[in-house]
């Protein structure tokens, strides 16, 4: 006859439903201790939103505009908030990270600023349909806090951006925009609230550069 084992503790006679709770009460307990009962790390996250004022100098174009999605490396577009404490060591701020990662935030700010401008006949993200004489190409080369140096970090963006003719597709002019805005401190608030400024910035600088060299375009195309 083969003998049962029982689990320690256990008598011969234990019922089936009595050893299936003690076995399951060892299992809980095995996991507590791996656990270790550390609780984890909050995490802040942070959603900047840029309100762009358009400048009443840009044109008023008659063409349709679309956006592509911003391109980036993969350490420029993740959610965690970059910082580079020295030029060649990057790390990233403990608790904190983006709702949205850079490429999302500048995609959106840049079509938000162009909408709202009440500039242009339309603009809309490359794939929803419309028929664009121009596209706008954005790849993001640095969204990081950089010290440079100094005591407090400085919000840092550097996107190169591309404005093509839709029909060719021609690349009418390529220009790479640079904005970087001390923080107030080392606090990681200050410092988003300096890439919300930078963002800001940035973004007009790219929506009025579209509309003005567009606009120098087509003048010049049917002359």
């Amino acid at each position: 006859m083969t003998a049962m084992s029982t689990l320690p503790g256990a008598t011969p006679n234990m019922s089936t439903a009595m050893r299936l709770a003690a076995c399951a009460i060892l299992v809980l307990l095995s996991g507590c201790a791996l656990l270790g009962g550390t609780p984890k790390q909050p995490v802040t996250v942070f959603a900047p939103d840029p309100r762009i004022q358009a400048d009443p100098s840009w044109p008023a174009v008659p063409w349709q505009l679309a956006l592509n999605t911003p391109t980036a490396s993969r350490m420029d577009d993740g959610v965690r908030i970059t910082v580079r404490p020295s030029p060649n060591e990057v790390q990233v701020y403990k608790g904190a990270s983006w709702a949205k990662r850079p490429s999302e935030m500048l995609g959106d700010a840049v079509l938000r600023a162009l909408e709202d401008s009440g500039k242009i006949a339309a603009v809309a993200r490359q794939g929803s349909g419309i028929g664009a004489d121009y596209r706008l190409v954005l790849d993001i080369r640095r969204f990081e806090s950089d010290y440079a140096g100094q005591p407090v970090p400085a919000a840092t963006i550097e996107v190169n951006a591309k404005l093509l003719h839709g029909q060719d597709p021609q690349v009418v002019l390529s220009r790479t925009f640079l904005r970087a805005q001390p923080a107030a401190s080392i606090a990681v608030a200050d410092v988003v609230a300096a890439f919300e400024r930078a963002l800001t910035d940035v973004s007009r600088d790219i929506g009025g550069w579209a509309l003005i060299e567009g606009d120098r375009h087509e003048r010049g195309a049917h002359r």
